[in-house]
């Protein structure tokens, strides 16, 4: 079986939020790491395993990110990690797959479904060989115990409830 795994050097985890219902904030993780085996050059029999570091969470507002690392949030001290485990992935059409697998955030597990766009493959200018991909899906943060809210004064919620997932990776196959 071919190991691939996430080159974080080409590879972004993006998330965004509705704020007073008026706006979009966007974050990211900028610690995260995959592995990836698959022996299909199409990738439908990847297992996939990845994770991000909660403490590299990054809203480009530095007590915002505190706010997100504490028990009214993801709790980092607790649960420093966001992890996935895939448990199939589905060729729909042409280079777009659906991604399903089980994600962990705090201590609660579900599973999610994501919507895949595969980029292609290619060799770097170093010999590496390298294959790119679009991953989208929403999730909502209720389900995983981060349950801090507020009301505005009109009565809409300070933070929303779905949280809109957007990831481009590039995995490099082992040798």
């Amino acid at each position: 079986m071919a190991k691939w795994t996430i080159d974080p050097i080409h590879s972004e985890i993006h998330f965004k939020i509705k704020h007073l219902v008026i706006s979009t904030v966007t974050g990211s993780f900028k610690k995260f790491q995959g592995e990836i085996d698959s022996d299909k050059p199409d990738f439908t029999d990847a297992k996939i395993t990845a994770s991000a570091d909660v403490n590299s969470i990054d809203t480009n507002h530095p007590d915002r990110d505190a706010h997100l690392k504490s028990p009214d949030f993801f709790a980092a001290d607790q649960f420093p990690e966001i992890k996935f485990v895939s448990t199939s992935i589905t060729k729909n059409t042409g280079n777009d797959y659906t991604l399903k697998g089980d994600l962990t955030i705090r201590d609660v597990t579900k599973a999610v479904s994501f919507l895949v766009e595969y980029g292609g493959g290619a060799q770097d200018m170093y010999g590496q060989t390298k294959a790119g991909f679009d991953v989208t899906g929403k999730i909502n943060r209720q389900d995983y115990g981060l349950k801090w809210s507020a009301m505005t004064e009109a009565g809409g919620l300070v933070v929303s409830d779905d949280v809109k997932i957007e990831m481009s990776i590039q995995l490099v196959k082992q040798a």
